[in-house]
C-alpha cells in the first residue's frame, strides 16, 4: 500500500529500523490484534502480540485480558512521567480511563485509545512503549472486543541534526473517509483480523470503519492512518526463502538464522494466501446482475490459479430466470452446462461437452452426491473405472480420455440453502491434487459465486415478471382506427427496472371516433404500474360512455383521489372525430401534443389550457377544439422523451418538434426517428410513452345521413335507403345484412323515442357502419326471449349478424351502432 502521511513535519525512523521516511513511514506498523470474547478472555492472540508483549499463544488464549494487556493497570503513575520525554501521557477517548474491565462487561460503546509503558516479561528490550486502540463489537459473534496495539519505538521523530523530537504521538481515531486512500485502507484491514468466517470479519471491519480508522496523531492537525506491516514478504520472496532453507537442510547444513522463523509462518501464509485468492474472486464476479456475464465471470475466476478446467452446471429454471419447487434435486433434474473454462488447447472441450447441453445426472455419481446434501466431493484422482462410469452419461462421445488421472472437485452453487447448480473443477494430473484445504477453500467459493448468481436469477426473474406486468397494462393498440393510423413506442426507464407508470391508449367511439389518451403517473415500481392499470382501466371505461373530454379528466381526478391521496398522474385526452376533421382536447398537467401539418410539413406545440395533475383535486379542467386536414400527424408522448436532468424541458420539446416534422416513408419510421432524436442525448432515466396518429379523415361520399319520423313505417324507408345507398357504393354482398339490422334498430328507436328527433348514418371505410341517434337514455341490451315472447329477439339478431355492435349515451339521448365488413375496395 502507499504511504501517506501528513505534510511539514521532520522525518522519523522507521520500526523495522534503518529506514528514514516522512511521516509515511510511521503509518505502516507492524500490529498486534488480540481478540476479547465476551467472559473478557482472550479468543485471539496474534504473532504480532507474541512479539509486542511476549507471552506466546498459548499461554495467553484464555486468559484474562485484564492480564496481559498494557491498558488495564499497566501506566505508570503520574509521578513517574517524564514530561521532557518523546512519549506522551496515556490518553483514553471516551472517559473510562484507563481501567479495561469496564469495556469487557459490554458498557464500552465507542472506541478507546491510548498508550503505556510496561516490562516485558521475556525478552532483553526492558520496558516497552505500547500505543493501543480498542474497539467494541457488538452483534451475535463470541468477539466482544478488538484491541490493536504496536510498538511506539517505531514512532520516535529526528529532526535533521539527527536529536529526538520532543512532539507529542498519541494513538487516535478518524472515519476512513477522512483520507485520500480510504477505500484502499479499508481493503487492507480485513488482513488484520483473525481467521473467522466471512461473515463475522464483514461484521467486524463494518463496526471497526464506522467507529473510526486507527490513526497517529503527531499534533493537533497532523494525523497518520495506521496501516498494518506484516513484515511479511510478497509471496515470490517467501518461496526463495523457502528453497533457501529446503537447500540448507537437504546439506545438513544449519539453517541460516534469518530462516529460522519461516516454517512457523507458512500455515499463516498458505491461510493468507487463500484469503487473498477469494478476495481477488470475490472483486472479479458480480460486476452486473446479467445473469450470463455472472456465469463468465465466476468461471474464468478460477482457472488457472485454482484449478485448470471448470464446468458450471445450473438448473433449468435458473438459467430461465424462473423460480422453482422447493426441495432437493433429484434424477430428473435437468442440469444446463452454461460454461466451460480450461487450460487445455483450444476446441478439445468444445464438441465433447458443448455449453448449452442439458442433462440430468444418475444417483451414483459425485455430482448427485454434491447437488444432493449441498456439500463438496472431492475426488483425488479419477479412476479408470469411475471415469467410464461419468463418460457413459454422455452418448457417442467418449469424455473419458478428458477427465481419467485427473483430481476433481464438485462444489455446489448454493444460495439461501437451495442449490442452484454446481461447479465441477478438474486439475492436470501433473499439479497437485486437489487436498482438505482445497475442499474448504472451493466451498468458500462456491458460497460467494452462489449467492452473486442467485441475485442475477433474482434480477433476471423479477425483470421477467417486470416485463410480463408492463406488457400486460399496455394496450394491444391496432395500427388502424376509424378514419386514421396509429402507431406507438414504449421505452423503459433505464435506471429503474420495466415496470412504470406511463401508459399510452386509443378507444373506438360512436361517430367513427376516437379516442387517443397518454398518461405518467408519478413515480416508478410495482405501486405505479399498479396505478396506471386502473387509470388506464377507468379511461377506457369512460370514453365507451362518450364523456366530454373535460368531464372525463375530472372524473378521473376523483376517482384517483379515491384511490389515495399519494397518487398523482399526468394525463393528455384528446377525441378525433374524422368526419369534422376535428379534434376535441383536454390536458391534466401533462405536457402538450405536437400537430404536423400535412400542407406545409410544419409543426407545433399546441396551446392547451395545462390544468393541474390527476389526483389534485378540486381544479377545473379546459377543453380545446381543433380543426384538421386529412394527412395531418398527432404526436402524443410522456415527458420521459423530452425531460432531461439538467436541461430546460424547452430544448427537448424544440427537437420533438423537429423530429416530428421530419419526413418518414411510414408511421414506425416516423416513430423511430423521434426516438432516435431525442434518447441518444443520454442522461434519460424514466420510461417513455409515445404515440403518433396519423389523422387520415373520411370523406363527404363516404358518409350518407336521413332523418327519420317518429313513425312506424320510416323502418321501411330506412330500408330502401341503406338498400340504394349501398349499391351506389358497390357494397351489393352487404344490402340484405344491413337492411335486416338497420330495420330492427329502427323500429327500436321509433318504438322508444320520446321526441321526433331520429337519425339515420352510414359511414364507409374498413368496415360498414351504421348508427341509429334518438333522444332516449335508455340503452337496449340482450333479452333471452321464449318461443312465445312478442319482443326482446331485435337485439339478439344483431348481436348475432353484426361484425360487431354497441351503445353509448349522448347528450341527447343514446346511440346504437354496428358494423359489418365489407369487401375488399378495389384501389
Amino acid at each position: 500500500m502507499d504511504r501517506g502521511g501528513a505534510r511539514g513535519t521532520p522525518p522519523s525512523r522507521g520500526a523495522s529500523g534503518g529506514e528514514t521516511a516522512g511521516h509515511a513511514a510511521v503509518g505502516r506498523i507492524p500490529l498486534a490484534v488480540v481478540v476479547v470474547d465476551r467472559e473478557g478472555l482472550v479468543s485471539h492472540w496474534s504473532t504480532g502480540a507474541r512479539r509486542l508483549f511476549g507471552a506466546a499463544k498459548e499461554d495467553a488464549v484464555g486468559r484474562p485480558a485484564v492480564d496481559l494487556l498494557p491498558v488495564s493497570g499497566a501506566l505508570p503513575e503520574a509521578d513517574e512521567i517524564d514530561e521532557s520525554a518523546v512519549y506522551g501521557s496515556y490518553t483514553a477517548y471516551d472517559g473510562l480511563g484507563h481501567d479495561l474491565e469496564s469495556s469487557l462487561d459490554g458498557r464500552l460503546a465507542y472506541p478507546a485509545a491510548g498508550r503505556a509503558r510496561l516490562t516485558v516479561p521475556e525478552g532483553d528490550r526492558g520496558r516497552v512503549d505500547v500505543l493501543w486502540w480498542a474497539y467494541p463489537l457488538v452483534g451475535p459473534g463470541r468477539e466482544r472486543l478488538l484491541v490493536l496495539a504496536a510498538d511506539a519505538d517505531g514512532t520516535r521523530l529526528e529532526d535533521e541534526d539527527g536529536d529526538v523530537s520532543v512532539e507529542r504521538i498519541a494513538p487516535g481515531f478518524a472515519l476512513h473517509t477522512d483520507f485520500p486512500g480510504a477505500e484502499e485502507l479499508a481493503r487492507r484491514l480485513p488482513e488484520i483480523l483473525p481467521s473467522v468466517s466471512v461473515g463475522e470479519s464483514a461484521r467486524i471491519v463494518a463496526q471497526v470503519l464506522e467507529l473510526g480508522y486507527p490513526v497517529l496523531e503527531f499534533s493537533q492537525n497532523d494525523r497518520v492512518p495506521v496501516t498494518p506491516d506484516w513484515g511479511v514478504p510478497r509471496r515470490a520472496e517467501r518461496k526463495a526463502r523457502r528453497a533457501r532453507a529446503a537447500r540448507a537442510v537437504a546439506a545438513g547444513m544449519p539453517v541460516p538464522e534469518d530462516l529460522q522463523d519461516e516454517g512457523e509462518d507458512l500455515e499463516y501464509v498458505a491461510v493468507r494466501e487463500r484469503l487473498e485468492f477469494l478476495n481477488e474472486v470475490s472483486s472479479r464476479i458480480g460486476t452486473s446482475l446479467d445473469l450470463s456475464r455472472t456465469i463468465i465471470e465466476v468461471s474464468r475466476a478460477v482457472v488457472p490459479r485454482f484449478t485448470d478446467v471448470a464446468g458450471t452446471y445450473l438448473r433449468e429454471q435458473v438459467v430461465a430466470g424462473e423460480g422453482f419447487p422447493d426441495g432437493v434435486p433429484d434424477t430428473t433434474t435437468m442440469w444446463h452446462r452454461v460454461a466451460v473454462e480450461h487450460t487445455d488447447e483450444p476446441g478439445r472441450w468444445d464438441d465433447v461437452v458443448p455449453v448449452g447441453e442439458a442433462m440430468p445426472f444418475p444417483a451414483h455419481t459425485p455430482f448427485f452426491q454434491c447437488m444432493t446434501t449441498g456439500e463438496p466431493v472431492l475426488v483425488p484422482r479419477i479412476s479408470e473405472q469411475m471415469g467410464h462410469a461419468i463418460a457413459a452419461q454422455f452418448e457417442k462421445r467418449d469424455i473419458r480420455p478428458l477427465i481419467t488421472g485427473r483430481s476433481m472437485l464438485v462444489v455446489p452453487l448454493k444460495a439461501r440453502n437451495v442449490v442452484l447448480g454446481f461447479m465441477i473443477l478438474l486439475r492436470h494430473p501433473e499439479r497437485p491434487v486437489f487436498n482438505d484445504m482445497d475442499r474448504v477453500t472451493g466451498a468458500e467459493l462456491a458460497a460467494r459465486a452462489g449467492l452473486v448468481l442467485d441475485n442475477a436469477r433474482m434480477y433476471t426473474y423479477q425483470e421477467n415478471v417486470a416485463e410480463t406486468l408492463q406488457d400486460s397494462m399496455l394496450p394491444q393498440i391496432a395500427a388502424r382506427m376509424p378514419g386514421c393510423d396509429i402507431a406507438t413506442r414504449y421505452l423503459p426507464g433505464t435506471l429503474l427496472g420495466r415496470v412504470g407508470g406511463d401508459w399510452f391508449d386509443s378507444v373506438k367511439l360512436p361517430g367513427a371516433r376516437t379516442a387517443l389518451v397518454v398518461g405518467d403517473v408519478m413515480g416508478h415500481g410495482l405501486n405505479s404500474a399498479a396505478m396506471m392499470g386502473q387509470l388506464r382501466t377507468a379511461v377506457q371505461t369512460m370514453a365507451g360512455l362518450d364523456l366530454p373530454p373535460a368531464q372525463l379528466l375530472r372524473n378521473l381526478d376523483d376517482l384517483a383521489q379515491r384511490l389515495g391521496e399519494h397518487y398523482l398522474a399526468t394525463c393528455l385526452y384528446a377525441v378525433y372525430d374524422p368526419i369534422a376533421s376535428e379534434l376535441h382536447l383536454a390536458n391534466a398537467g401533462h405536457i402538450p401534443p405536437v400537430l404536423v401539418r400535412a400542407e406545409d410539413g410544419s409543426s407545433e406545440l399546441l396551446d392547451l389550457p395545462t390544468g393541474a395533475p390527476i389526483g389534485v383535486g378540486g381544479v377545473p379542467f379546459e377543453a380545446t377544439r381543433v380543426r384538421v386536414k386529412p394527412g395531418d400527424r398527432l404526436v402524443m408522448c410522456t415527458d420521459g422523451l423530452v425531460e432531461m436532468r439538467g436541461e430546460d424541458i424547452g430544448v427537448g420539446l424544440a427537437t420533438l418538434c423537429e423530429s416530428a416534422a421530419h419526413p418518414a416513408a411510414s408511421m414506425d419510421d416516423a416513430c423511430d426517428t423521434i426516438i432516435r432524436a431525442l434518447n441518444t442525448r443520454g442522461g434519460r432515466k424514466d420510461d417513455v410513452a409515445l404515440l403518433m396518429a396519423r389523422l387520415g379523415g373520411i370523406e363527404p361520399e363516404d358518409v350518407a345521413e336521413w332523418r327519420l319520423a317518429r313513425d312506424p313505417a320510416e323502418a321501411g324507408r330506412a330500408r330502401a335507403a341503406v338498400r340504394e345507398q349501398l349499391h351506389v357504393w358497390g357494397l351489393h354482398t352487404l344490402v340484405d345484412t344491413a337492411e335486416t339490422l338497420v330495420s330492427e334498430l329502427v323500429t327500436n328507436a321509433v318504438r322508444h323515442a320520446d321526441g321526433r328527433r331520429i337519425a339515420l348514418r352510414l359511414v364507409r371505410g374498413d368496415t360498414l357502419l351504421c348508427e341509429v341517434d334518438d333522444d332516449d337514455p335508455t340503452l337496449p341490451t340482450l333479452l333471452s326471449a321464449g318461443r312465445t315472447d312478442e319482443f326482446g329477439r331485435g337485439m339478439r339478431v344483431v348481436s348475432t349478424l353484426a361484425r360487431e355492435w354497441g351503445t353509448s349515451r349522448t347528450s341527447t339521448g343514446k346511440t346504437v351502432w354496428f358494423e359489418l365488413t365489407p369487401p375488399r375496395r378495389s384501389r
